[in-house]
């Protein structure tokens, strides 16, 4: 009887208990009473489980990999099962949970749903540590799938909840993902303000490691982009002190090093050395090997920029060592970079270049990671985006339900023949909508890829001029560097459009060749065909189509052959489609692909990659099945003879 006690009040509670007793005993209730405490009791053991099952599916989804995901799921099941018995059904904790489960196995579909539901159960049951957690969680899922207006609101949402609610350790996190969002928009004094708030509701709510994380990115910010050494210094420095004090050697390691970054860009070489043997001294004990393998890299650079080359070759060893063990490109590229320096410094030609064809490897791997990164990021906007259209045209559809269940209490054959008309114009409108629609985002998505595009096609270009100045060829430079600025414009005026005139294209692809022939001092020579009945000023093709196959036929069908080189483009009319020819006579594919094996290299070109994903997205927008045809060509003894690529475009005007 004690959960009636909690109930009930005045002097007499024990003889109302009393009493009541007795009435139930009399009027045969006793039994229905002790049924209702059962009941309640059910429910609590109920609520209870569903709580067990999340804390431990929580164990595993920390986890990850597909065991933990798996075992997840059973837990998840698990709880759905027993909230069957519930009143609500569902717990908003469960629902929580399951979008925090959907979102780190990257399934987004569902995470807004069960984040409503979950917000719902929230205001219902006047649950604020869980609306507040609900707000903060939703701001991170907005960040990832790119609406950081939305994703802005939602932490907003978070800290007005915890501040007015008096809700626990969100405040700081909440003001972490606004400056996150401002600095993915570039506005580097707002990312600022808020990482200083961040820091101070971290003290407020004595969270030191929160505290730590933000004072690291305000020195961070400090240092780079809009630098003031000083006030890096003092940031930096306040880090150091307050991770030293709570005796946290990850932050302790981090900011010395990044102290010694600072001092560096200053041209204090003794402070650097200083801060950076420090940072080691600090993350080596405890194993954080990337602050170790990026500090013992810059002690290398500081000993080689102060004449010690063989302490320099020391640490540059044993910098690689460490991130090579972690995989990490990007500091393996840059030590390689460096070291390739030290090379030329010493006059040791050899040991320069396999050090700088190191760095161009790892710095390739480093930049084919961020262009499938950013193929991801953009796979996720674009669902994301579909499934909230999907959700918007669904209502739609109900609205419409509705007014037709109206109309429908009229008269029957006026509202038949209305319903009959009307439905015929919202299916035209609809299907006008969703092709309107596919149009636009293939237009988004090929907008995606070409601005992939533009650095893939400058970097490899910036290879040729790099290539004359190590040759110390002066005049080949500075014609090289013209030419090449006015590709360059061209290559920038015709990225404004999704589509350009062939006359347009055919004028940068000219230009191409005639730099590359240039490059190689006329190791081949080329021709461009078109047929008479093609009008170039008319037809129009998607920016930049034809050039990563041109540079494949050059760099490894041409430059390995030991005769002249040629390359014929030949464009003609084809029904239907325009059908444009790249063909060379260079030493084909298969030995080609010898040739990339016995260099190490084994992964596809990033520009016919993306090329090739363009033309697919031109076959959705206009309904189209066309394709890129590879040739291996033979002379009359059946040895290659040379590769022919047919790129079949569909006829645009």
């Amino acid at each position: 009887m004690k959960w009636l006690h909690f109930k009930m009040t005045g002097k007499n509670t024990g003889t109302m208990l009393l009493v009541l007793f007795l009435i139930l005993a009399t009027t045969g209730l006793a039994k229905g009473g002790d049924q209702l405490f059962s009941s309640a009791r059910k429910e609590s053991a109920d609520s209870l489980k569903i709580k067990h099952y999340i804390a431990l599916a929580d164990s595993f989804l920390k986890k990850g990999g597909r065991t933990g995901f798996d075992i997840v799921s059973l837990y998840i099941d698990s709880a759905l099962k027993v909230s069957q018995n519930l009143p609500g059904k569902v717990t908003g904790e469960l629902n929580f949970f399951i979008a925090r489960y959907n979102y780190a196995r990257g399934d987004y579909s569902g995470v807004e749903e069960k984040l409503q539901l979950a917000e719902k159960s929230a205001l219902e049951n006047n649950n604020f540590p869980l609306l507040a957690d609900v707000y903060l969680f939703r701001g991170i899922y907005f960040q990832r799938i790119g609406f950081l207006r939305e994703g802005r609101e939602s932490f907003e949402k978070s800290i007005q909840v915890a501040r007015k609610e008096k809700v626990g350790e969100i405040i700081p996190y909440g003001y972490e993902g606004i400056a996150n969002i401002l600095i993915a928009a570039g506005d580097s004094a707002g990312y600022r303000k808020y990482v200083n708030e961040m820091i101070r509701s971290a003290f407020a709510e004595s969270d030191t490691i929160v505290a730590l994380s933000g004072l690291l990115r305000l020195g961070n910010s400090y240092v780079e982009g809009d630098r003031d050494p000083v006030k890096a210094d003092s940031v930096l420095r306040e880090c150091l002190r307050i991770s030293l004090l709570s005796k946290n050697t990850y932050y302790s390691g981090f900011s010395s090093a990044n102290l010694g970054w600072n001092f560096y860009l200053l041209g204090n070489l003794d402070s650097a050395q200083y801060y950076y043997k420090q940072s080691i001294n600090f993350s080596i004990p405890d194993g954080h090997e990337s602050i170790t393998a990026n500090s013992l890299g810059n002690l290398g650079t500081i000993a080689r920029d102060k004449g010690y080359f063989e302490t320099a070759k020391t640490f540059y060893k044993r910098a690689l060592e460490v991130a090579l063990k972690l995989r990490d490109w990007y500091t393996l590229s840059w030590v390689n970079n460096d070291l390739h320096r030290l090379y030329l410094m010493l006059g040791d030609t050899a040991r320069a270049y396999s050090s700088f064809v190191l760095f161009k490897q790892y710095n390739d791997s480093l930049l084919l990671k961020r262009s499938s990164q950013g193929l991801t990021d953009a796979r996720i906007r674009y669902e994301a985006d579909n499934h909230k259209k999907e959700i918007s045209l669904l209502s739609e559809k109900l609205r419409n339900n509705r007014l037709m269940n109206l109309l429908f209490s009229g008269l029957l054959i006026l509202v038949i023949t209305i319903g009959l008309f009307t439905i015929s114009i919202y299916r035209m409108s609809t299907r006008k909508r969703m092709s309107e629609l596919n149009e636009k985002l293939a237009e988004i998505k090929q907008a995606n890829l070409r601005q992939q595009m533009n650095p893939h096609f400058i970097f490899n270009t910036l290879n040729s001029i790099q290539y004359f100045m190590y040759q110390h060829d002066k005049l080949a430079t500075n014609v090289y560097m013209t030419k090449f600025s006015n590709l360059i414009r061209k290559v920038l005026d015709n990225s404004q459009h999704t589509y350009i005139s062939l006359s347009d294209e055919l004028d940068a692809l000219s230009l191409y060749l005639e730099l590359e022939s240039m490059r190689f001092r006329d190791k081949f020579e080329y021709r461009i065909e078109v047929d008479e009945e093609i009008d170039t000023a008319l037809y129009k093709i998607p920016t930049m189509l034809l050039q990563p196959y041109v540079e494949n036929s050059i760099c490894h069908g041409l430059m390995p052959l030991d005769k002249k080189g040629c390359i014929k483009i030949e464009i003609t009319h084809k029904g239907n489609h325009l059908l444009c020819a790249i063909e060379d006579n260079g030493i084909g594919r298969e030995a080609g692909m010898e040739n990339k094996k016995a260099k190490g290299g084994n992964h596809a070109s990033l520009g016919t990659q993306i090329t090739a994903s363009r033309l697919d997205l031109v076959n959705s927008a206009h309904g189209t099945n066309l394709k890129t045809v590879f040739i291996d060509l033979k002379d009359h003894k059946g040895e290659p003879a040379g590769t022919r690529v047919e790129i079949q475009i569909p006829i645009l005007t």
